[in-house]
This record gives structure tokens, C-alpha cells and sequence, in this order.
């Protein structure tokens, strides 16, 4: 019998080791814990346990709201939906520095609530803005790293897969509490990100803002994004209200998301086929994220790495401030090469109970979670929003990675102001009597 040190060394060990040589993550997951689990067990039950447990990770009712809200997103991604919301932050944001920045800000916040995607978000609102931008006279890099750091807003303002994931994670948090809970440091988040460019837009008198648009072309802008809004008040609103389950939710976003794109005469039959391609991809790698971490679970359940884990940070303090710091810490770090999904499916059962044992809120836990891998997926040198934002930009790395600094040093700060201030996330929740 293999002792669990050896276990945990080889797990993690080939983890880094296959991400650091470029594997894809899924495959740097699923190959160490596999090879752990023949180790632990011969090589018939150990390859019937690696079936079962990757069956059982992803046979889930609850699991069918991921591959809905995406393909809702995709639709939205299509739709002509990122227009309408554009022209309804620039109506927004007025007279504010550097506006079409500003503009790039507060679309992101408002498409990511119904796209449910930072990447999905950065390439649709960033290549509409991009053109604009350059042609305004705009630093590219700036507009980039500003496209960059909002996007994530849409992980914590529902509909998130992320908070899905996590409440799949936290043996079945309450998924409504959790998207309410993600309203106000979602907000926070783009609220940070507006605060940067309008200091940094301050040094440019070029840049200064537009003139008010006349009141009835506020009102006729507003009325046009509505519908687009709307997606949020019926799938939010209904599962929060409890008329349906959050998969019941996710599939009526899918057929108002697609509704409305007809009715906009955005979409054709014709484009169904690529739409579902699209995202069919993208939900298969998440749930195939979701399935191999389910192994990795396992394996880590029986080497004890969750309660070593808890043990040693019990031995070596017991602040409940430096032992959140410490999670912290570590999830920026981790974040930084892996997917959130298979971050969040990891690193939940060995954290969430040591918080919980501080008196942390499973619903403030998961927050904080979000909100600290939302930061990761920006920073570099691997962040898919980085790269995407770059991209639709037609931007160097170098030089927006450097712009990206100042609002990677404020969202940092906003995660610890979002850890050590728990009402942020759970006054709303708790005022609608989900806790």
C-alpha cells in the first residue's frame, strides 16, 4: 500500500510538472490523479474507480445549468446584443475622462451579466470598442488593460458558472443565494476599474468627456437594451423568487436569449448549427474539467491532504485573519495556471471547512473565492482574458501588461476589502431571506 506522502507528492507533483511543460489542464489533472489511483488500487479497479467517479462527477441535474447559460451567452455573443448594451454605457458614463474607456468599463459589467463569460465578454465588447478607440486617438494598450481587468466582472454577477461550480463544490450551497451574493463585489469590481481610468484619463486634457446626448435619444437607447436586460430580471429573478430551478433558469434564458435574437432578425436558422457547435466545445471542456477534478478529489480524500492541510495551518496559527490571508495567497498563485473550474473543485473541500471553523459563511467563502480567481484570470503570465484582450485590441503583451498593473494593485486591494467586510456579500442575500 502506497503511503499518502507519496500519494500527494506524485498528485501535485505531476500537476506542475504537466502544466509547466504546456499540457492542457484537464489532461495535467487527470493523468497524476489516475496514475495515483492504480497506485493505491491494481489496475482493473483502479481504472473502473476513475470511470465511476468521472460518471458521477459530471451526472448532474444541477450541472445542466453550465452548458444552458453558455450556449444563452453564445446566442447573446451572436445576437447583436453587445451593440445595444454598448450604446447603453456610453449613454452612462457622460461627461467622464477618456469616455469610450469608461464606456469599454461599464459594457463589461453589463454584458458579462448576461454572457456570463470574462473571455466571452472581452472579445465581444473589446472588438466593437477597439476601432473606436484607435480612431479617438487612444493608447491601445491602456483601452486594452482596461478591457482586460473589467471583464471578470461578469464571474461574480450572475448568471456566473463559476458560483454554479463552487455550489456544486460546497455540497450544494444554495446557487440563488450565491448569484445574489455576487451582485454588490461585481459591481465593486467595475466600480474599481472605472476609478483607474478616470485618475489615469486625468493626465490627458485630450481625452476629456462627451457632450449629454439629448434626452430622448437616452430614452431611446434605454428602451432598446431593456429587452437585453431583461434575460437578467427573468432567469435571476425567477430562481431567486423560487418559480424555477437554476437548470429550469439557465434553459429559459436559452430560449428568451434566442427569442430575442429572432425578434432582432440578428440570427438565422442557418446559424443555429455553429452557434450549438460553439457551445457544445465550450461546455465539454468545462464538464470534462469538472469530471477528471472529481478523481483528483478522490485521490486527495484518501492521501488526507485536506485535513494535513487544516492541521498545519491549525498548528501553525491560529488567527482566523492570517489563515484567510494565507488562502488567499494561495488561490491568486494557483489561479494563475489553472482554470478556475478545476481551482474552485480542488481547493474547496480543503478550505472551505477550515473557514467555515473560523465562523465564515459558506455564501461569503464562495465570494471571496470568485472574486480572488476572477484576479487570476487576468494576471499574467497565463490569463486567457489577457491574451483575448490583447488580441481584439491588435496590442503588444508587454505594454499592456504594464497598463494592467495599477488595476491588478486596486483589485487586490478591493479582494481584501471583500474578505474582511462579509456584509458586502451577504447583506443582499440575507435582505431577500436567502441565508
Amino acid at each position: 500500500m502506497i503511503d499518502p506522502g507519496t500519494i500527494s507528492a506524485i498528485l501535485i507533483g505531476g500537476l506542475m510538472l504537466l502544466l509547466a511543460i504546456g499540457a492542457p489542464v484537464s489532461i495535467s489533472i487527470a493523468l497524476p490523479s489516475a496514475l495515483c489511483l492504480l497506485l493505491i488500487v491494481d489496475f482493473e479497479r483502479g481504472a473502473i474507480t476513475a470511470a465511476q467517479q468521472m460518471l458521477g462527477g459530471a451526472d448532474s441535474f444541477a450541472l445542466l445549468a453550465i452548458p444552458f447559460f453558455i450556449l444563452a451567452g453564445v446566442i447573446m455573443n451572436n445576437g447583436g446584443i453587445a451593440e445595444r448594451l454598448i450604446n447603453l454605457a456610453r449613454v452612462l458614463v457622460g461627461r467622464t475622462p477618456a469616455p469610450l474607456v469608461q464606456t469599454n468599463v461599464i459594457a463589461n459589467a453589463i454584458f458579462g451579466t448576461v454572457s456570463g463569460s470574462a473571455v466571452a465578454t472581452a472579445a465581444a465588447v473589446g472588438s466593437t470598442m477597439a476601432p473606436m478607440q484607435r480612431k479617438a486617438g487612444y493608447d491601445k494598450s491602456f483601452s486594452a488593460a482596461a478591457n482586460v481587468a473589467s471583464a471578470p466582472a461578469g464571474m461574480l454577477i450572475p448568471p456566473s458558472n463559476t458560483l454554479i461550480v463552487y455550489s456544486l463544490a460546497a455540497g450544494g450551497t444554495s446557487i440563488g443565494a450565491l448569484f445574489i451574493a455576487g451582485y454588490i463585489p461585481g459591481i465593486l469590481w467595475a466600480l474599481a476599474c472605472a476609478a483607474v481610468v478616470f485618475v489615469a484619463a486625468r493626465r490627458r486634457p485630450d481625452l476629456k468627456g462627451e457632450p449629454w446626448p439629448p434626452f430622448r435619444t437616452i430614452l431611446v437607447t434605454l428602451w432598446r437594451a431593456i429587452p437585453s436586460l431583461g434575460l437578467i430580471v427573468v432567469a435571476i429573478g425567477g430562481i431567486v423568487a423560487g418559480f424555477f430551478t437554476p437548470t429550469e433558469g439557465s434553459a429559459i434564458a436559452v430560449l428568451y436569449a434566442l427569442a430575442l435574437s429572432f425578434v432582432y432578425r440578428t440570427i438565422a436558422v442557418k446559424d443555429l448549427p455553429r452557434i450549438l457547435y460553439d457551445a457544445c466545445r465550450t461546455s465539454a471542456i468545462v464538464i470534462f474539467l469538472i469530471a477528471v477534478s472529481t478523481i483528483m478529489s478522490y485521490v486527495m480524500t484518501y492521501a488526507r491532504l485536506p485535513q494535513l492541510i487544516a492541521e498545519s495551518l491549525f498548528g501553525w496559527t491560529d488567527s482566523k485573519v492570517v489563515v484567510l490571508l494565507i488562502m488567499m495567497l494561495v488561490l491568486l498563485l494557483i489561479g494563475i495556471p489553472l482554470d478556475p473550474t478545476p481551482a474552485i473543485l480542488i481547493f474547496t473541500p480543503i478550505f472551505l471547512p477550515i473557514a467555515v471553523s473560523y465562523g465564515v459563511d459558506p455564501v461569503h467563502f464562495g465570494i471571496m473565492m470568485v472574486f480572488n480567481l476572477s484576479i487570476a484570470v487576468i494576471s499574467p503570465p497565463s490569463a486567457p482574458v489577457l491574451f483575448v484582450g490583447t488580441q481584439v485590441a491588435k496590442a503588444r503583451l508587454e505594454p499592456v501588461i504594464v497598463k494592467l498593473v495599477p488595476f491588478l494593485i486596486v483589485l487586490v486591494a478591493m479582494l481584501f476589502v471583500i474578505v474582511f467586510v462579509p456584509q458586502l456579500s451577504l447583506w443582499l442575500p440575507g435582505l431577500m431571506g436567502l441565508l
